[in-house]
């Protein structure tokens, strides 16, 4: 006998009574602690539970209640469903505050930090706070996300029986041996946009995106017009089958765009129908493609494209080809010129990024004549916008391709006490390698991954003796313990948070520490 479906458990009248980490808000119920994402403080709301424990609970909205007098209109037609942005209905000013409190909170608790004894600088605020980043990625799918309300049946078309003589060889997908098709034909099933949250090859179709300024917006809508009107197979994640399967659209504050096109494997092991898409006709309609873009486009200064064949859409071990334009574009930052390829890292929210950078120039202190270490440097942003207040600097990066950019941005830019080096942080940063380079580095940047800072290199950093660490972090709480780790030498004498994402609740944090001698 099937066992009964527990029902599912609804709390009436929770009041919302402050923000949380992870773009979720808390509420009290029955005793215990319950998270909601997508509710603000002072919202009173009936919330589903989805999850229980011991000492919490985890829920959703099923309906507002009452709203906060605090919220605001979302200004987004997508918000609650592709997971972005979940901080909409807060005011900016509010999002600000609760950032700020967040980082002094975790540095205490988790850093163990007598906050009263350290400077905390008012959190810089974006300057934007929509169309502020210059990098989107988004995912071609066959079958998109159905909306609340929606009718399948009028999204999807039926399945259709198969013949295999349409199959090269007589062979079947892995998942098609039934003898039907999921080949969607109908333009509403298809969809260039976000993954919902928790859910790898689930696509929200997306129309409008306010991250990223024009012609983002008019690139996707007329790729996938483009790919319908032409039958171009969309990807399908579980089958791992179809042509157009990724783009990135990046551009720079001048309005100049990359576009890179991924497709879902060299032909001819992609496009398994002969009818109505062959194998044989991918170049030439990559080609097409091209052209179409570059007519419509005049922004696209740069259009890549690359081939994969793998179960995930990373593209750092890819071949990157150029199609169309330079093989790049350029940004500018207070008198210096950056390369951007289409495999580089640089900032998201690049007016912020200068700030941001700003800020650890100042607390690093520089004259002029000290050598500084830059840590996790990437393609050396950090590193040539300090060098000329230094003697020297010296770039330490996992990823070589970052430092070849890296060491291309300094010579753009005719600076010549930089140098670059690629590899593992906790294999490079040695004392050998210190001892290699002179003199011990009199300040230490450290731009960590949001995993933080190795327990190896922790120790490194405490035998280096450097005078002033500057610690730049996308992850406060990761800071927090590696602080806790550093206080056996220094101590945190100042930190700034600063906004790059706005209506998230994710907040870099800049952290002054100094060598407890120089006390």
């Amino acid at each position: 006998m099937p066992r009964k479906k527990k029902e599912k458990e609804i709390l009436r009248d929770v009041l919302i009574e402050k923000a949380a980490a992870e773009g979720k808000a808390i509420g009290r119920a029955d005793g215990m602690i319950i998270f909601v994402p997508l509710a603000i403080p002072g919202d009173i709301v009936d919330i589903l539970v989805t999850k229980k424990r011991d000492k919490y609970m985890e829920g959703r909205i099923v309906r507002i209640v009452r709203p906060s007098p605090d919220r605001t209109e979302p200004f987004c037609s997508h918000y609650g469903e592709c997971g972005g942005c979940k901080w909409q209905p807060l005011p900016y000013p509010m999002q600000l505050e609760f950032k700020q409190k967040q980082v002094c909170e975790q540095l205490a608790k988790i850093g163990h930090i007598e906050m009263d004894k350290v400077v905390v600088l008012p959190i810089l605020p974006s300057p934007e706070t929509t169309e502020y980043r210059n990098k989107l990625e988004f995912a071609f799918s066959d079958r998109r996300w159905i909306r609340a309300g929606e009718d399948p049946g009028e999204i999807f078309d039926p399945p259709t029986p198969l013949d295999p003589a349409d199959f090269e060889g007589g062979v079947f997908p892995h998942n098609l041996r039934k003898g039907y098709s999921t080949v969607n034909s109908n333009p509403k099933g298809f969809a260039l946009g976000f993954h919902t949250p928790g859910a790898f090859d689930k696509i929200l179709d997306i129309r409008e995106c306010r991250l990223q300024p024009r012609p983002s917006n008019d690139i996707r809508n007329f790729m996938r017009e483009y790919a319908i009107q032409h039958g171009l197979p969309f990807f399908n994640i579980r089958e791992q089958t179809g042509f157009l399967r990724n783009i990135i659209i990046r551009n720079n504050l001048k309005g100049d765009v990359m576009l890179t096109v991924m497709f879902g494997a060299r032909p001819p092991k992609m496009g398994r129908l002969k009818s109505p898409f062959r194998p044989e006709d991918c170049e030439s309609e990559a080609e097409r493609l091209f052209d179409a873009l570059m007519e419509r486009f005049p922004e696209i200064k740069s259009l890549n494209y690359t081939y994969n064949g793998k179960q995930n859409d990373s593209m750092n071990d890819l071949d990157v080809i150029n199609a169309r334009g330079e093989d790049a574009i350029y940004e500018e930052m207070d008198g210096l010129r950056f390369k951007i390829g289409p495999k580089s890292f640089y900032q998201t929210n690049p007016r912020q990024a200068q700030r941001l950078y700003s800020v650890v120039r100042e607390f690093a202190g520089l004259s002029g004549s000290e050598t500084v270490y830059d840590l996790y440097t990437g393609t050396g942003t950090i590193a040539l916008y300090v060098a000329g207040s230094a003697g020297k600097v010296i770039g330490i990066e996992y990823v070589p391709e970052a430092i070849h950019d890296a060491g291309v941005n300094a010579s753009i830019n005719g600076i010549d006490n930089c140098s670059f080096y690629a590899g593992d942080m906790k294999d490079i940063l040695t004392p050998e390698f210190i001892a290699s380079h002179g003199a011990s580095p009199d300040v230490i940047i450290l731009d960590p991954p949001r995993a933080g800072v190795h327990p190896d290199v922790i120790k490194v950093l405490l035998g280096a003796g450097a005078r002033r660490i500057v610690y730049v972090s996308c992850n406060p709480a990761t800071q927090a313990r590696d602080i806790s780790m550093l206080a056996e030498k220094y101590r945190l004498v100042k930190i700034r948070p600063v906004d790059m994402f706005p209506h998230t609740h994710h907040v870099e944090n800049v952290a002054l520490l100094e060598l407890k001698d120089n006390e």
